[in-house]
């Protein structure tokens, strides 16, 4: 069991699937909180379905995706659509303190399980709610993943080169950036309920999260009326700014120079060679005006050097380098390492799995990952009978009623083939 964390006896039931609402519950149960994931066989979250898996074989318990946001928690299956399966689910809430909603606006009221529902049952209950566009306005019923959040939210309109179409982002990238903002507010929420009694409804829209870290391109427009677009790795206010050759196969270092000044100590770290001191790299305007010329330049000298000699070599000179990193090379940073990041966990189909531990670190109760994602249904014992109170005969009952949804539950697409 986890050790003693800030948010000890701190009750969260997780309605939310995929990314952004889960890693909320993640975070919460990381310091702490008894987090219950509620979930179906008959609808499974699509991060159990998505890669990699183990071994390369799909199965909605072999997704090392599916689990790594949902470390520390129980998992319980539960059919929403039956009525014995309402019950249990309002017995949740009374039990919880926090209770968590990803779907569109709307799914949660159908089932009467929103936030007007839900304080019926416990008046001082605390509820987030995450989605891409917040629940209320012309476009809250709109779906979707963080893709299409980071797409509205105007980043995939900055990614790519000049001259061709935009890049979709690798990343669901309002997925990792509106977590944090919620998990700040929740935390409030449960100060603010400490010191009044009174619980509270967070409505979290994913986009507008996004927005925030696009701050001075919406100032740019909105102070100059300029429309930022696509750049490639370039940058409005630095040169060189960009990511060059290294010795060794797909070997790369980022390079980013804001100042004359570093500029110089760039030339100064190269050797001096007889191009850097061309009148036209000797300022910012000049340097920006020749980019093309120039990034060549530094490259043929960066390919001669390992990737990481040279972040320490330009690093100590003043240069801002960082060496671009494989998912290896993260697993080996003596950084990384030294502040415990990837924690080994043993997952109960996929064999030892490594989990992400937060990136900061509370001094009195810090952080502790202890428990692997849950299969679908694993804590069901746990959950209905020492949680709920439920009865050995009760908890059959669910399972013959199809209350409590198993792997027969599954649409077939999902179903195990069977060899041959």
């Amino acid at each position: 069991m986890a050790q003693k964390g800030i948010l000890e006896g701190i009750k969260v039931v997780d309605f939310t699937w995929v990314g952004a609402g889960p890693m909320v519950g993640r975070e919460l149960a990381d310091h702490g909180a008894t987090v219950v994931r509620v979930e179906s066989h008959k609808r499974p979250d699509s991060l159990r379905v998505q890669t990699p898996f183990r071994d390369g074989i799909p199965g909605i318990d072999r997704s090392a995706y599916g689990a790594a946001f949902n470390s520390n928690k129980y998992g319980m299956s539960l059919d929403l659509t039956k009525l014995k399966g309402l019950e249990v689910a309002r017995k949740l809430v009374a039990w919880a303190d926090v209770v968590a909603d990803s779907f569109t606006p709307g799914s949660m009221a159908k089932l009467g399980l929103d936030y007007e529902s839900c304080r019926q049952i416990k008046p001082d209950i605390i509820y987030y709610s995450t989605c891409q566009l917040g629940q209320k306005g012309p476009y809250n019923v709109l779906g979707g993943y963080g893709v299409m959040g980071a797409a509205y939210a105007g980043f995939s309109h900055l990614t790519g080169w000049p001259d061709h179409l935009p890049v979709a982002l690798p990343n669901a990238y309002t997925d990792v950036i509106a977590p944090w903002y919620l998990c700040s507010v929740v935390v409030a929420a449960l100060e603010h309920r400490r010191r009044t009694g009174q619980g509270s409804y967070l409505d979290m829209a994913q986009v507008e999260a996004g927005i925030t870290f696009w701050g001075p391109g919406v100032l740019d427009y909105t102070t100059n009326g300029r429309v930022a677009t696509r750049m490639g790795n370039r940058d409005p206010y630095m040169a060189p700014h960009g990511v060059f050759p290294c010795r060794g196969e797909d070997k790369w270092v980022a390079i980013a120079v804001a100042t004359d000044e570093e500029w110089r100590a760039l030339c100064q770290a190269m050797g001096d060679p007889e191009w850097s001191q061309k009148p036209r790299f000797a300022t910012f305007l000049g340097r920006k005006e020749n980019e093309d010329e120039l990034e060549p330049l530094i490259a043929e000298w960066t390919k001669d050097y390992p990737a990481e000699q040279l972040m320490a070599m330009l690093q100590a000179a003043g240069v801002a380098a960082g060496a671009v990193y494989t998912c290896e090379d993260l697993f080996n940073a003596p950084q990384l390492k030294h502040r415990q990041h990837f924690r080994p966990l043993e997952h109960k189909v996929i064999g030892p799995h490594h989990y992400h531990a937060p990136a900061y670190i509370l001094s009195k109760t810090p952080n502790h990952i202890w428990k692997a994602g849950p299969c679908l249904g694993e804590d069901n014992e746990f959950v209905y009978k020492q949680i709920l109170g439920y009865s050995d005969e009760a908890v059959t009952q669910f399972l013959l009623d199809g209350v409590i949804t198993t792997e027969h539950d599954m649409p077939d697409i999902l179903k195990p083939k069977k060899p041959g």
